[in-house]
């Protein structure tokens, strides 16, 4: 023991830090963070969902899966991103119905009965549908907002200031992901998918 140190000296106690009390009104729960996020939100995100699926009640479908989703995750983690993540989830989750609605429509045989003078030949239509498959998996290594837009624009046919008005980005914005994602698109597409088949 230090011989200099007084053998009584007692420690003064630490004061309290003030904390101040935050008003119950401030501290919003999960269930109002939901509930604020689909007013906020869930008009445009039908709109956007519409424009994958061109069907009002299949879109509100993919809203209220988007929304189901929110409710699964931790406040905290999405809180700050809320907007793009619930415009991502609900873009994945229309992807997601568009290819299983092609994978079912593709067994659907009665198809090709029901309209043989306009459908392609079954050999054809295998081979549109590999090249589209193969095109869409290089698509997706594009970044997101890229896949977006052009998906957007040559699948479903927007136009630009649709196309702004779904994603909030403006018209040299879309303009711009478009055209540097079609050059990185060719860059990556091997040659026998850029020729007409």
């Amino acid at each position: 023991m230090d011989p200099d140190f007084p053998q009584d000296f007692v420690e003064p106690p630490v004061p309290p830090v003030a904390t101040v009390p935050i008003p119950p009104d401030l501290v919003e729960s999960k269930e109002q963070f939901v509930e604020r996020a689909l007013a906020d939100y869930e008009s445009p995100l039908v709109g956007y969902a519409y424009g994958f699926v061109h069907d009002v009640e299949r879109a509100r479908d993919i809203v209220q899966d988007t929304f189901i989703r929110l409710c699964q995750q931790d406040v905290a983690k999405v809180r700050d991103g809320l907007k793009t993540w619930l415009f991502t989830v609900c873009r994945n989750r229309a992807l997601d119905v568009i290819r299983k609605e092609s994978r079912v429509s593709a067994l659907d045989e009665s198809e090709y009965h029901s309209h043989p003078s306009d459908s392609p030949s079954p050999d054809r239509a295998l081979d549109q549908s590999e090249r589209l498959e193969q095109t869409l998996r290089f698509l997706s290594r594009l970044p997101e907002n890229q896949q977006t837009v052009i998906l957007m624009k040559f699948r479903d046919g927007h136009s630009y200031q649709e196309i702004c008005e779904a994603t909030g980005l403006s018209s040299g914005n879309v303009g711009f992901l478009i055209h540097t994602g079609l050059k990185r698109l060719r860059e990556l597409l091997p040659s026998d998918l850029l020729s007409p088949p």
